[in-house]
């Protein structure tokens, strides 16, 4: 399995980028980075597309792909999420106000995006992967993934305050190489990250003690631009890796 960094920030700067990973060339784990960082052959080979939730830095690239995407695909590209996440989408962006409705055009039978809603805590096929939704800990319904691909697992915070079910789940996953993990503010703002559903270094000191998968990589991301330097820093003692843009793994 490869990954790709396309974005791995809390936020918007010249040298930052909204969260995307992308696996293999053709699954992307959330879209905040997708148009920033892809060139248009590159757009057309993504056939899946799985959200964590529904806020703008997580989902902000689906209307921009989606318009790029007219004539150059046969198949409409899948986007993946919760219930929720999907009526967000449907009320708010793709609604003919906001943005075209491209779950419809050019045509009902051979739209540019196909929308598909899972239960959270549901398991699902997404092409060749098989994704484990789990429900974590924010203000939006916002999950967590698993994906298993072979031999290999995969795993994804999405954006959460401490949880418990997630690492659950993780710990009793077999072959699980890396999990990215979400911390987005300093721990001087705990009560800011406790409001929004985020971790801080202090909350994911807590969190790192409920996983057991030592042979698991834990990669960090959701840094907020404003305190990226100062989040380093905190971070410097644990056994975790702070994302770059650019980064690339093979699992």
């Amino acid at each position: 399995m490869k990954l790709s960094v396309l974005g791995c920030h809390g936020g918007e700067l010249p040298d930052c980028r909204t969260t995307c990973f992308l696996v293999d060339d053709v699954l992307a784990l959330d879209a905040g980075a997708l148009c920033a960082s892809l060139e248009l052959d590159a757009l057309a080979r993504v056939d899946h597309i799985i959200l964590t939730h529904s806020h703008f830095d997580h989902v902000k690239d689906l209307p921009l792909l989606a318009d790029l995407m007219v004539g150059r695909r046969e198949r409409p590209v899948t986007v993946w999420a919760s219930r929720a996440c999907v009526k967000t989408l449907q009320k708010n962006i793709f609604n003919d106000a906001l943005w075209p409705d491209f779950t419809r055009i050019p045509s009902p039978k051979n739209p540019v995006l196909k929308l598909r809603a899972f239960r959270a805590g549901e398991t699902f096929q997404a092409g060749p992967y098989e994704v484990t939704s789990v429900l974590v800990s924010h203000p939006v319904e916002s999950c967590g993934f698993v994906v298993r691909h072979g031999d290999t697992a995969l795993g994804i915070s999405g954006d959460t305050g401490p949880t418990d079910r997630l690492w659950e789940v993780l710990n009793a996953t077999p072959n699980l190489k890396a999990l990215l993990l979400e911390t987005s503010f300093p721990s001087e703002m705990q009560a800011l990250a406790d409001l929004s559903g985020h971790l801080t270094p202090r909350t994911l000191r807590t969190e790192l003690a409920k996983f057991r998968r030592d042979g698991a990589s834990v990669l960090l991301y959701h840094l907020k631009p404003a305190f990226v330097a100062a989040l380093k820093r905190e971070l410097a003692d644990l056994p975790v890796r702070v994302l770059e843009l650019g980064d690339s793994f093979e699992l």
